[in-house]
């Protein structure tokens, strides 16, 4: 069986699951408390509204709603093999165990792109209500919020590995959650400090934060700075995703 055949089986497991009413969740309440908020001060005469009404949804989107639905599908797919035994059942298959974990943390980075044009969305329809309330004539930014959206995604991929690893690695599905919780909370406090470099936990929502940053000062550099940041996310990632994937299915295998 190759990786196509399993990554379809893996899809199909999640088909029938709640999954896709969850990531509506989350973008629906950020982004009409924040479209709400910003409506109280757009005048007809305001400019940049589209961006500051994106930075006002985002903030607490990338800080936490979005890692707090991407750790509860997380276990949502690990569940899916835990429940009955069913993951002793796929490992007796002649299907290799790393193949199975990268199957399933691909379907997780889809659910996570999903979320995100959910997110993309729910924040157009919304902001196009608000503009044209409040009679602001300013023409939709759709590369401006396409490359913000792309931007959510790829940072939070560190993210999502560790989540995933840590799922992995914990059988009881409370302390997963439990661990997950508490590295997600801290992450606004550690993106005002220099180690925010190696939590990935707060890579989205430092990106917003330096969005809001270059937003309010409009100087000409950028607050957010790709390296070395970027050879540590894609270092983050990969050790992460890696071990899961030696991890999955270790334990029932004994």
């Amino acid at each position: 069986m190759d990786f196509g055949e399993v990554l379809k089986i893996e899809f199909m497991k999640v088909k029938r699951s709640k999954i896709v009413p969850l990531i509506f969740i989350a973008p629906l309440l950020v982004v009409a408390s924040g479209v709400a908020n910003l409506c109280h001060y757009i005048t007809p005469e305001y400019t940049n509204a589209w961006p500051a009404m994106f930075i006002q949804s985002a903030l607490v989107y990338a800080y936490y709603l979005l890692p707090f639905s991407m750790i509860v599908v997380c276990v949502m797919i690990e569940g899916r093999e835990t429940g009955n035994n069913g993951i002793l059942k796929m490992l007796a298959l002649p299907v290799s165990r790393y193949l199975l974990s990268m199957a399933k943390f691909c379907v997780l980075v889809f659910y996570l792109f999903m979320e995100m044009a959910v997110f993309f969305a729910v924040f157009v329809i919304a902001g196009t209500v608000a503009t044209r309330t409040m009679g602001v004539v300013e023409t939709l930014p759709v590369f401006y919020l396409v490359k913000w959206c792309v931007w959510l995604f790829l940072t939070m991929l560190p993210c999502v590995g560790t989540m995933w690893a840590i799922t992995v690695l914990f059988e009881k599905p409370l302390f997963s959650v439990g661990l997950n919780l508490l590295l997600v909370i801290p992450g606004v406090l550690v993106a005002n400090t220099p180690l925010w470099i190696a939590y990935p936990y707060c890579y989205s929502g430092y990106l917003v934060s330096c969005s809001l940053h270059d937003f309010t000062v409009e100087s000409g550099t950028a607050a957010f700075m790709l390296f070395p940041f970027l050879t540590v996310a894609v270092l983050v990632f990969v050790l992460m995703v890696v071990a899961a994937v030696i991890k999955f299915g270790k334990k029932e295998m004994r």
